[in-house]
């Protein structure tokens, strides 16, 4: 394997820590500001990585992903993964900010991940393609702002479909207690236990197009130089 191969490999999977750690931290970080003190007491307001691995999400997922399309002949994938979910309790974020505080905890990661990618645009823009006279280290930076971009925007979009366990799913949720909508709630919360099982379904399917890459693909069309 080329030393650029292994550059990319390491910015792909640097990018994807420091996006799916900060978009966990984001959500725990928006709880405790609302008195919820149960992800700081977990120890999982820490950037320290070993707190924040979820095999399925962080390993397995993301290997298969990146590197199932290289074993079939194909270019290699894209990074996409989860952390271990932030432990929050929303009765007291709710107690204490209402559903439109549970609704802005839900929202938090998204809004990091998206904030992200548009910081990594402008600072993409401001950098010149790497070419052969260029350091390692200009390459793997450049590298590394570029799956920043690309991962953060993966994730915030996967994120606000309405999966059962994932964000868009709890949002849809509160906002629909917030109106008494409670048969919406409900629905999600019966069908929380399949939340992977979609999750698989989706990212192994023609789904994926759909839902994931043509929404991923029409925001990176306007963050890209």
């Amino acid at each position: 394997m080329e030393s650029i191969d292994l550059l990319k490999i390491a910015a792909a999977v640097l990018a994807l820590a420091v996006a799916i750690i900060g978009h966990e931290i984001m959500h725990g970080w928006v709880a405790y500001i609302y008195g919820d003190t149960t992800a700081k007491n977990a120890g999982r307001l820490t950037i320290n990585p070993i707190s924040h691995v979820d095999l399925v999400g962080t390993i397995i997922v993301p290997a298969t992903m990146y590197f199932l399309p290289m074993l079939l002949g194909a270019e290699s994938g894209f990074l996409f993964g989860w952390a271990k979910p932030v432990p929050i309790n929303m009765s007291t974020v709710a107690k204490n900010a209402g559903y439109n505080g549970a609704m802005q905890v839900d929202l938090a990661g998204i809004v990091y991940n998206f904030t992200l990618a548009a910081l990594a645009s402008v600072v993409i823009v401001m950098m010149s393609q790497p070419t052969t006279s260029d350091s390692l280290f200009y390459v793997f930076a450049y590298l590394f702002v570029l799956q920043t971009l690309i991962i953060n925007v993966v994730l915030g979009v996967f994120n606000l479909l309405p999966i059962p366990q994932f964000d868009g799913a709890h949002f849809l949720s509160h906002l629909a207690l917030k109106h008494k909508i409670n048969s919406v709630a409900e629905f999600f919360y019966k069908y929380e236990r399949y939340g992977i099982i979609i999750v698989l379904i989706v990212l192994m399917t023609p789904l994926k197009n759909y839902l994931l890459l043509m929404p991923v693909q029409m925001i990176l069309s306007l963050l890209l130089p």
